[in-house]
């Protein structure tokens, strides 16, 4: 794995029908902390390119410098490429820009959400409002929720618990 040069993600139009291929795989892996999204869903997929017959290079931006899944990202990038027929592959690290949540696909989101966890709340266009919005519950969708915890199963989450149905949940973390 290495740690690359700033990359920004490339138009879908500038792709290649083989390369659009190989996105298409490398962004269907599920993310192994959160396996109901994909990579793709969770913005950290940042570009892949065929650089040679049988050789390609992926750009992955982690959630956060130091995440203990961009080695699992990495290998199951690498494990689904290779059974495609793809001989080299590197995947590597790309820190700028950096991960933030607005990354979150619509899709990613709504599958949170669906699966129990909050999702990080929306940024308008000018950055994150600088209000306090409430947290709304996934299970019951109150927003009388309260923080049990900054930290929940992995650092991007926070523990909170429901005071109408009394539920604890995992909120995804915003991170502009």
């Amino acid at each position: 794995m290495v740690t690359g040069s700033p990359s920004l993600p490339r138009a879908a139009e500038s792709l290649t029908p083989l390369e659009e291929r190989l996105r298409a795989l490398a962004g269907a892996v599920p993310d192994p902390e959160l396996p109901v999204i994909s990579l793709e869903e969770l913005g950290v997929l940042r570009d892949l390119r065929v650089t040679a017959p049988g050789r390609v290079e992926v750009d992955l931006t982690p959630t956060y410098t130091g995440c203990p899944a961009v080695e699992a990202m990495s290998a199951d990038i690498e494990r689904v490429l290779h059974a495609e027929g793809v001989a080299d592959v590197e995947v590597r690290t790309v820190l700028s820009p950096p991960w933030t949540t607005d990354a979150i696909s619509a899709e990613g989101r709504r599958k949170l959400a669906e699966h129990g966890v909050a999702p990080p709340r929306p940024t308008g266009p000018d950055g994150p409002v600088p209000v306090r919005l409430a947290i709304r519950c996934p299970h019951c969708g109150s927003t009388d929720t309260t923080l049990l915890s900054r930290f929940s199963s992995t650092a991007c989450k926070a523990l909170r618990r429901c005071e109408a149905c009394r539920e604890p949940f995992d909120h995804f973390k915003e991170l502009h």
